[in-house]
C-alpha cells in the first residue's frame, strides 16, 4: 500500500467515508480538494473499500473500465482510462428484455450504453494485446451501465473517481453472443433511447478506438497490480457515447446492431 495521502485521513478512513456515502446516499466533497492524492493512493482506497464490502458478503464478478473517451481524458487531464470492480449486489438481471431498478439506490446516477466481455481464458502475462483479448473472450453482450458518483455534483478529478470505484453504480446485460466475437467491434453501432426518444448514438470505436483494446489496457493495468482477468470475469469495456442523467420513472432502451434491445426503468 502506498504512503498515506498528504493533508488528510488515512486510506482506511477515506474508504469508510466512501462506503458510508454509498450506504446513506449522501455525497461527499471532492477528496482532491482537501488532500494530496496520487492515483496510487486512489487505487489503494478503492481496493480497501472493496475489502470492506467483501467482508460483509459482497462479491466481485468482474471489472469496469472508465475514461475511455479521449475527450473526457483531456477534460480531466489524464492520458489513460481507469477501472473499478463490478460488485454483484448491483447487477440487475433482465427478465424478458427489461429490468426495473430502484431509483433510490443512487446518489446522482447517469446511464451509458456499452459492450461487455465474458472472459473465457486467463490473461496473466504482461503485454496483452487486442487480439489476445478477442482470443480469450467467450462471448460479448450489450450492456447498460449505471454510473454514479459519491462526489457532490460530479466535481471529480481522476483520483476522486478512481477512489470512488470508478463511479460504479450498477449494470445489466443482454444475452451473451459468440457471434459478436467475429464482428469488427469498432464499427458496431449503438442507439440509446430515453423515454422512447433516441438520445445517444455511439460506435464501438468510442471505447479507446476498439472495445477489445480497452480490455487489453485493463488486463495490463491489473497485471501491474498483481491481479489477473480470469475465466468467468465480466468486463464492461467503456461507454460508446455520452451518459444521460436519470430520474425516477425514466425508461432507457439500448439497441446494439444485431442484438435484442434491452430496457431499464428506474422505479
Amino acid at each position: 500500500m502506498p504512503e498515506q495521502p498528504v493533508g488528510g485521513e488515512d486510506i482506511d478512513a477515506i474508504a469508510r467515508r466512501l462506503d458510508n456515502a454509498w450506504e446513506q446516499r449522501q455525497p461527499l466533497a471532492p477528496l482532491s480538494a482537501s488532500m494530496a492524492l496520487t492515483p496510487e493512493h486512489a487505487y489503494a482506497i478503492q481496493s480497501r473499500w472493496t475489502d470492506l464490502r467483501l467482508a460483509r458478503g459482497e462479491r466481485v464478478i468482474g471489472r469496469k473500465i472508465g475514461l475511455t473517451s479521449r475527450a473526457i481524458q483531456q477534460q480531466l487531464g489524464v492520458n489513460e482510462p481507469d477501472y473499478g470492480s463490478l460488485w454483484a449486489s448491483r447487477y440487475f438481471p433482465l427478465a424478458g428484455g427489461r429490468v426495473d431498478v430502484p431509483a433510490d439506490l443512487f446518489v446522482q446516477a447517469r446511464v451509458e450504453g456499452e459492450l461487455a466481455f465474458l472472459i473465457g481464458r486467463p490473461l496473466r502475462e504482461p503485454g496483452v494485446t487486442l487480439h489476445d483479448v478477442l482470443a480469450a473472450t467467450d462471448a460479448i453482450a450489450a450492456a447498460i451501465e449505471i454510473v454514479d458518483s459519491r462526489i457532490a455534483d460530479w466535481r471529480i478529478t481522476l483520483v476522486d473517481t478512481v477512489a470512488d470505484n470508478a463511479s460504479y453504480g450498477g449494470f445489466t446485460l443482454g444475452p451473451w453472443s459468440r457471434a459478436l466475437r467475429s464482428v469488427d467491434l469498432r464499427t458496431v453501432g449503438m442507439l440509446l433511447h430515453h423515454n422512447g426518444e433516441p438520445a445517444v448514438q455511439g460506435i464501438g470505436a468510442a471505447a479507446l478506438g476498439h472495445p477489445a483494446r480497452a480490455v487489453a489496457w485493463l488486463a495490463n493495468k491489473l497485471i501491474a497490480f498483481g491481479i489477473n482477468l480470469e475465466p468467468g470475469d465480466i468486463v464492461l469495456s467503456g461507454s460508446l457515447g455520452p451518459a444521460i442523467p436519470m430520474r425516477t420513472g425514466d425508461l432507457f432502451t439500448l439497441e446494439i446492431h444485431g442484438q435484442p434491445p434491452l430496457s431499464m426503468r428506474f422505479v
